[in-house]
């Protein structure tokens, strides 16, 4: 026999990931909707109400709940700051409420006004109980004199809605039902909508010379000025010289060639070693770094920097702490390896030593030396390699003193342990976007990605390339390929990135044995014309621009896709309050495509029998379009996509519209 009961039963909360053992995310201004399936025996009415309470609050926030059909209760709040939110459904049986209900059935019914008054006397002593709770003031003062009106007879003043109001918020919660906590991870809205640009600094210089963060720090006003919001760097620190790795990854390198950032750990110029808290010597050491994310921070941009938990055979670990190391039978440490493919100047972490606590610290405290200088942002390669636990403790213990922290997962394997990473505590991740390329694929994974539960903890950043990945798809599809993936990447998800210098110079050679750039700048320093007329930064920077004026666009679970009649054609709109966007793609790189794209006007708020304005975002052009079908014609050499803005009224510019054909 239970110590304890209640007549309710709260039968689902939303939103929660797995009953509530991991947060659920928003981004900071996101609104939280809570649903409740509240349900009590017999026809009981019921009141419920929402608690939250930020983790720097005193005391929760209490808001009542409106009820809907079918049993489901509906609250929301504004995640105003970054932080994590606790909030919980408490529900009890309105036993004032369920008498109200009673006693209007009996008043219609035209029972005897003896009876009625007996009734009365029983509705008088719930709002005695109210009142007494309320504890002062004008609620008091108001629910004792409808105690007194009840007591004398009046039956218009048990009816009112005003009173029944009052006595719900004031009503003893002794056997109220309070749910499990669920919690909710509010990040900075940069993790929600930010546009990633990732670039090597030491290929900063117009000719092939190593560059240093000062010269990189020249090219931040451009990065900027294209739209972009982090600028992200691959690892900056020292570069191992053991087993350096050639141009290509040829097995040996040559003289004077830089060798792959990720193989972390070498000598600095006083001839000591340095790791993962210190900067490449080339690069300008600490010092120049820290110019460099002042110049960042001064011209609008956040530095997101690689955490890549690896060391070269010459980092100091490996003399410090050998024990850190897996080790072969002859005693020699063991280098990376996934057969045949053999990683030489890269030695993998154990993260399972006896000395595993001091391990742990140590990796925690990278985090915490780039923290004290400025970066907030991270990219974890590889982080599916190693264990969970380590994440879930290191983020949780980061996030403290550094609630702002935003970490992007780089782990392109299986999706439950790309979820399961998200769970347990990064912001953002890479996802299988750059090998979904045909309308089925893409629509199908953007539905997964955002119609379904994992849109509670999962946030999808869409790359089209990075300097591991070079897809067929860009490398035969040319301009009208990078153009239509760059669109796709930056508006079907509201967080994005790109490896820019070779996407904006539309750099397609392929190495003939491997998904990537041939001559890749993992393992080689390369100029780029910064500069090159030729280039997509016109068009990065318009559609950043976009991005940032639309608030549809902001957004990741307002996504539906459209009918266009084309395979080849892929439509979909977004939408925020007033403002909605219309995205329509060529998927071909090679043909024109025409179609049909279908409009459903009534859930877009457009007229169902006058014509309505559209904006080409990108080009500038008017249309006016009517009904719900309306043609639309890309070729890839001229026009691969269009980002329209709906408009909802009529928009008067001074110049004819013309129909779109």
């Amino acid at each position: 026999m239970p110590e304890t009961w209640s007549r309710v039963v709260i039968t689902a909360v939303a939103p929660e990931v797995e009953g509530g053992a991991w947060p659920v995310k928003r981004g900071r201004g996101e609104t939280v909707d809570v649903t409740a399936g509240i349900i009590a025996d017999g026809h009981e009415d019921i009141a419920a109400e929402f608690l939250v309470e930020h983790e720097d609050d005193d005391a929760p926030t209490v808001v009542p709940m409106e009820e809907q059909p079918n049993d489901e209760f509906t609250a929301s709040f504004e995640a105003e700051r970054i932080g994590t939110y606790t909030y919980w459904v408490r529900a009890w049986v309105n036993r004032f409420g369920t008498w109200q209900d009673q006693f209007a059935r009996r008043v219609e019914g035209g029972e005897a006004e003896s009876l009625l008054e007996s009734e009365l006397k029983e509705g008088a002593e719930l709002l005695r109980q109210a009142a007494e709770r309320a504890n002062g003031g004008d609620d008091e003062e108001l629910l004792t004199a409808h105690v007194h009106a009840l007591e004398h007879g009046d039956v218009d003043v048990a009816l009112q809605d005003e009173i029944a109001d009052l006595a719900r918020k004031h009503a003893p919660r002794e056997a109220a039902l309070k749910s499990a906590p669920r919690e909710v991870l509010v990040d900075p809205e940069v993790a929600r909508s930010g546009a990633w640009y990732e670039f090597f600094p030491r290929s900063a210089r117009p000719d092939d010379t190593h560059a240093t963060f000062d010269d990189a720090a020249d090219l931040l006003p451009r990065i900027k000025e294209l739209g972009f919001d982090i600028v992200y760097l691959p690892p900056i620190h020292p570069i191992g010289e053991t087993h350096r790795k050639g141009k290509d990854n040829a097995p040996t390198a040559q003289p004077g060639e830089p060798g792959s950032p990720w193989a972390i750990g070498g000598f600095l110029e006083d001839g000591t070693r340095g790791g993962h808290k210190s900067v490449h010597p080339a690069l300008g050491g600490i010092e120049a770094f820290d110019r460099f994310v002042a110049r960042a921070e001064e011209v609008g941009l956040k530095v997101a920097l690689d955490i890549a938990f690896q060391t070269s055979p010459d980092h100091p670990y490996v003399e410090e702490h050998p024990e850190w190391f897996y080790h072969r039978p002859d005693g020699s440490i063991r280098y990376a390896e996934n057969p045949p493919k053999k990683y030489q100047d890269v030695y993998p972490i154990n993260f399972e030593n006896e000395d595993w606590r001091a391990l742990w610290q140590e990796l925690k405290s990278v985090f915490e030396h780039w923290i004290d200088h400025g970066v907030t942002i991270f990219r974890v390669d590889n982080p599916h390699t190693k264990p969970f636990a380590f994440w879930e403790w290191c983020l949780a213990s980061l996030r403290e003193d550094t609630p702002e922290l935003i970490v992007l997962s780089e782990a392109f394997t299986k999706p439950k342990t790309m979820h399961h990473l998200a769970k347990l505590g990064f912001n953002n991740s890479y996802t299988y976007f750059t090998w979904r390329n045909t309308k089925k694929e893409l629509q199908s994974y953007a539905e997964e990605l955002f119609h379904t539960n994992i849109t509670e903890f999962f946030r999808p950043n869409f790359w089209p390339n990075t300097p591991d990945i070079l897809h067929d798809e860009l490398v035969h599809g040319g301009r009208p390929a990078h153009i239509t993936r760059f669109v796709l990447a930056a508006t079907l998800s509201s967080a994005y990135g790109v490896y820019g210098p070779p996407f904006e110079h539309l750099d397609n050679n392929q190495h003939p044995d491997r998904e990537e750039y041939a001559n890749n700048e993992k393992y080689e320093i390369r100029t780029w014309d910064w500069n090159d007329p030729a280039s997509l930064q016109p068009l990065m920077q318009r559609v950043n621009a976009v991005r940032k004026a639309n608030p549809a666009l902001q957004q990741m679970r307002n996504i539906r896709f459209l009918e266009t009649h084309n395979d080849q054609l892929m439509a979909y709109t977004k939408w925020s309050g007033e403002n909605t966007i219309l995205v329509v793609t060529n998927l071909d790189p090679h043909q024109p495509h025409e179609g049909l794209v279908e409009l459903p006007l009534a859930a877009l708020d457009l007229p169902t029998d006058e014509p309505y304005h559209v904006e080409d975002l990108l080009s500038g052009a008017h249309y006016t379009w009517q009904g719900t079908q309306n043609y639309v014609k890309l070729a890839p050499n001229e026009t691969p996509a269009h980002i329209f803005r709906l408009h909802h009224k009529p928009k008067q510019t001074g110049e004819d519209f013309i129909m779109y054909d």
